[in-house]
């Protein structure tokens, strides 16, 4: 009996897994398309780095409902290393064009559809990040733990872009654009070193 008790248990734990990737993974595909608007619009270099980055949590979101599938080690370390080498190509990207921008001073616009979008994307990340934490330790799944994090930071960059793209509205700071960039590539650059030192 316990046992029957501890399966079903963990095929619960499962399920609510794969539903919080399925749910992160359609909110940043949506994401994607509506950042990718407001990016073009604004000329914002942030925006596009948050484009990115959603492109990025699509791909991890994919490989741990692909390792959710077959818990094999072997599977685990792959899926592990494919989330950190995402996180490398995307500081690489930000910190070029970041710089880049910083150099000529170009000044994005205004963006109002990039503050909502990134306001209401930052409570979501920061909710889905809760659940996948929580149902990561209880089937002690180190793939999703980490995608969790993914998901975190998903949400604190979403949270330092609206801020950059707030300050820049409301005080014509157009350098707090490329500057919010910077504080992707740091949290990109960590997350990579603690996922593939895991």
């Amino acid at each position: 009996m316990p046992s029957s008790f501890a399966q079903n248990s963990s095929t619960a734990l499962l399920r609510r897994g794969r539903q919080l990737e399925v749910a992160t993974l359609s909110w940043n595909v949506l994401g994607v398309i509506v950042v990718a608007y407001a990016a073009v619009a604004a000329r914002s270099v942030a925006l596009a780095g948050f484009g990115v980055d959603s492109v990025i949590e699509i791909g991890a979101s994919t490989v741990v409902l692909w390792e959710l599938a077959d818990v094999a080690q072997s599977r685990q370390d792959r899926a592990l290393r494919l989330i950190a080498y995402s996180f490398v190509a995307l500081s690489v990207y930000l910190a070029i064009q970041s710089t880049i921008v910083l150099v000529v001073g170009f000044r994005p616009h205004h963006s109002p559809l990039g503050i909502g979008w990134t306001a209401v994307t930052a409570f979501t990340m920061f909710a889905l990040a809760a659940g996948k934490a929580r149902t990561g330790r209880a089937l002690q799944n180190s793939v999703l733990v980490a995608e969790g994090r993914v998901t975190m930071i998903d949400g604190i960059l979403a949270g330092a872009v609206l801020l950059g793209l707030a300050v820049n509205a409301s005080l014509g700071w157009w350098w707090a654009d490329p500057l919010a960039g910077y504080v992707i590539v740091y949290y990109a650059v960590r997350e990579a070193r603690a996922t593939l030192t895991h």
